[in-house]
């Protein structure tokens, strides 16, 4: 036997001899539950340790000079897409007529055919027809207004659209193009008659000034007359060309960047978890009407939201190096390369009334009075909110490391 240890008189904690030791099965339970209980008090607490939470507070933004990108997904089973026209306007002064860049028109089948999406190539009714018999000196007339500045030739109008571009500039009303030799010979009025019973999806994404605006989709070239903003209604109200009513279904209408499942549900905690709908409260909304003279309006308060995730201080933040949004495509505006997010949230009133005028005494409000004329279409106007809503991620501290 070795020798004992000078220090085994200073053992406070002696030991009974193996004899006189007794094991009992309720001592055996007694010993598995408290390493349970030990295994789940330091697992619950490295859990704790590791978890991270949003918690969202509001501040004044201080942001000056940005911008910001509207995405949207929006099916019209009762227009054709050569009849919609996409516009944008804020209070700068700013205009943005027939949006084309980063918007795609989806070309749908009538509703009676179940309004599936047809090719998108089928929807180019100023297709480039070869025209090599009238010879390079040809000079197509404009019928009156002088020729766009985006003419292939100068001075000339060698398309249909040319034509349609040049017409719109002095504000005159362009219909289905009868006697004007670029549309016959391009069959513009048959192509147009073809989609008559059609419908249209719009969807895709452009960026804005970040200030008060709207941004509508009606039917018809727009121009302007005077100080007034007008639309070409001509084909759209035209019975040969269809019933076509503004009857329409938003699929999705969001500001900036969507938020990823995983962080809505960090957002405001355990107790208080967002979901997508809470940010963008039109998807999915359907409006149903049979008059063709017929006005939606949607009345938004956009509030900004910036997300950082955890230790982002340490890897700067973009924010504050300027927009840079010219710089980068359409859907990476607002998505940092250290992982922060800013977009926007927003909520919404609507209205909507026929331009025909009357009240709401079907719906019980004969009080309610509505003014007469407008232009039929569908349109959003935004309010950009003083507040911001800051959200930066945090190790959750447990309660009594909280105190």
């Amino acid at each position: 036997m070795p020798a004992k240890s000078r220090f085994t008189r200073l053992d406070a904690f002696t030991k009974t001899v193996e004899d006189a030791r007794v094991r009992t099965t309720s001592g055996g339970i007694v010993t598995i539950a408290s390493l349970l209980i030990v295994f789940w008090l330091v697992w619950g607490e490295w859990s704790d340790y590791r978890r991270v939470v949003v918690h969202p507070e509001l501040i004044v933004d201080k942001g000056r000079g940005e911008r910001m990108e509207i995405h949207l997904n929006i099916s019209f089973p009762r227009v054709p897409c050569e009849l919609l026209t996409l516009d944008v306007m804020d209070v700068s002064g700013e205009q943005q007529t027939g949006v084309k860049h980063g918007i795609s028109k989806v070309q749908l089948a009538p509703a009676s055919q179940g309004g599936r999406p047809i090719d998108v190539r089928a929807l180019d009714l100023h297709a480039d027809e070869p025209a090599d018999h009238l010879g390079p000196d040809y000079c197509g007339e404009c019928y009156g207004p002088p020729a766009p500045a985006t003419a292939s030739k100068p001075g000339c109008c060698q398309t249909c659209e040319e034509v349609r571009e040049a017409y719109a500039s002095v504000s005159w009303a362009f219909g289905k193009g009868e006697g004007v030799a670029q549309c016959e010979r391009e069959h513009y009025s048959e192509k147009l008659q073809a989609q008559r019973d059609q419908g249209c999806r719009i969807e895709g994404g452009f960026r804005v000034n970040k200030v008060v605006g709207n941004f509508h989709i009606a039917p018809g070239r727009s121009f302007s007359n005077g100080m007034m903003h007008v639309h070409d209604l001509n084909n759209y109200l035209d019975p040969s060309q269809g019933d076509h009513t503004f009857t329409h279904q938003i699929h999705h209408l969001r500001f900036g960047p969507q938020l990823p499942d995983d962080l809505t549900n960090k957002v405001g905690g355990r107790a208080m978890g967002w979901t997508n709908h809470h940010l963008n409260p039109l998807d999915n909304t359907e409006q149903v009407t049979a008059d063709a003279a017929f006005n939606y309006m949607y009345f938004l308060k956009v509030v900004s939201t910036s997300y950082y995730p955890l230790g982002w201080k340490s890897k700067g933040h973009s924010a504050d190096q300027g927009d840079s949004s010219d710089l980068v495509s359409i859907g990476q505006h607002g998505l940092g390369q250290d992982g922060s997010l800013e977009t926007h949230q927003y909520s919404v009133t609507s209205h909507k009334r026929s331009l025909k005028g009357g009240s709401d005494s079907q719906e019980g409000h004969k009080e309610r009075l509505h003014a007469v004329g407008g232009i039929p279409g569908v349109f959003f106007s935004y309010d950009i909110s003083p507040m911001k809503a800051f959200a930066p991620s945090s190790a959750e501290p447990s309660p009594w490391r909280r105190r």
